[in-house]
């Protein structure tokens, strides 16, 4: 492909990727694997320098643009050598126009950016686009260091138990470590909140929102292998994703519960007032997962985030209904939005005060209204607010 013809089909690819966010379609990257799968004759360079063309223009416009071209144009601000790829020719773009409409502002899209938590300033925001590190969970009853770093020397030791950092590009998913669930990827953040989960030992635990599962693996990791977990999920797609993990892990004390949603109590009335840990690993606006879905900015509508909103203070007081006396509900968002974190938690204990905040001793994260914040600046994590809450 010709530099002319890279920036066509990035257009394109834009154009898709735009519509799908609007309509909550596809992720980018599966769009992307999509198109070049239909496109067999584009060499590997193709594939990279497109690519990296059409996740340029996702990171540098927090406000989804009008079209794909219009992001490629807007682009030029910072890389106006492009210009001269748009050139008419048979397989690049039609050449500029003087009127030419134009993808403008910044990163962070406008109406987002007075609803970030107090701490998020500005440059914190801007870390919210870099580049995600690539991190691992150790199974330690399966695995030691010494093992770990004689397949990777490079590994890094991160200020949490069992976690552990990777050069960007290591080809960790078809390693034997991980085949025979000997390590698991899983932000650092993420093994944080788990982390916050595992003060005390439960003897059964509700994950309500488990997904595929990598929270559920992580506590039975930790916890007793006498401890039973319930994992429960609306969605049976994600939530079948657990069960290979699961095996892969040769843990046996994780049982799925599939969630009809809307009408969760049903399934969950046997663990009502039961429950000696509940984690509420809530839906949201992924702002804290940017770096890894910076389309995800192109998604959220003002709409969708109180629709959203809204769903988290159901799961928030559904899960607290599991608790039993003297146990504890750790709620958690991949958002650094008020509105879904420290709001949530203040609107909760203003109304119900038999419940406690709890102080968690963890090397990572800043007290910030009865909970936690973790951010990529400061924590180098993915971005994230939790408390964790008794009930008297």
């Amino acid at each position: 492909m010709t530099p002319s013809a890279r920036l066509q089909a990035a257009i394109e690819l834009l154009d898709e990727i735009i519509i799908a966010a609007r309509d909550d379609g596809a992720s980018a990257d599966n769009i992307i694997k999509q198109f070049f799968k239909a496109r067999r004759y584009a060499g590997s360079k193709d594939r990279r320098a497109v690519r990296e063309l059409v996740y340029q223009a996702i990171r540098r416009f927090g406000d989804r643009p009008a079209s794909g071209r219009s992001a490629m144009v807007g682009l030029l601000e910072d890389q106006p050598e492009l210009a001269e790829l748009f050139d008419g020719s048979g397989y690049g773009p039609a050449k500029l126009g003087e009127d030419e409409p134009m993808a403008e502002g910044g990163a962070i899209p406008h109406w987002l950016s007075e609803k970030f938590a107090e701490p998020i300033v500005a440059e914190e925001r801007e870390a919210l686009l870099g580049r995600a590190a690539l991190d691992i969970r150790m199974v330690p009853a399966k695995v030691d260091l010494r093992t770990l770093r004689s397949q990777w020397p490079d590994v890094e030791e991160l200020p949490l138990k069992n976690a552990y950092r990777l050069p960007a590009g290591t080809r960790v998913e078809n390693s034997s470590l991980h085949n025979s669930g000997q390590i698991e990827i899983q932000d650092l953040g993420s093994q944080t909140i788990v982390a916050a989960c595992t003060g005390h030992e439960p003897k059964l635990v509700l994950d309500l929102c488990a997904g595929a599962g990598g929270k559920t693996l992580g506590l039975a990791s930790e916890l007793s292998a006498k401890t039973r977990i319930i994992a429960a999920d609306t969605d049976k797609r994600r939530l079948g994703r657990l069960a290979p993990r699961q095996q892969r892990a040769g843990i046996e004390n994780i049982e799925p519960l599939l969630l009809d949603p809307g009408k969760e109590d049903e399934a969950l009335a046997p663990f009502v007032g039961r429950c000696d840990l509940v984690l509420v690993d809530a839906p949201c606006s992924g702002t804290g997962t940017w770096r890894r879905n910076p389309e995800l900015r192109w998604r959220m509508t003002p709409d969708r985030l109180e629709r959203t909103v809204n769903l988290q203070t159901r799961l928030f007081e559904l899960g607290s209904r599991m608790v039993a006396p003297g146990g504890r509900l750790i709620y958690a968002v991949c958002s650094l939005l008020d509105a879904e974190g420290a709001a949530q938690t203040g609107s909760f204990l203003g109304k119900y005060p038999d419940w406690q905040h709890i102080e968690v001793d963890l090397p990572l994260g800043r007290p910030y209204r009865k909970g936690k914040l973790l951010s990529p600046y400061q924590d180098g994590t993915d971005g994230f607010y939790f408390t964790c809450l008794e009930k008297l």
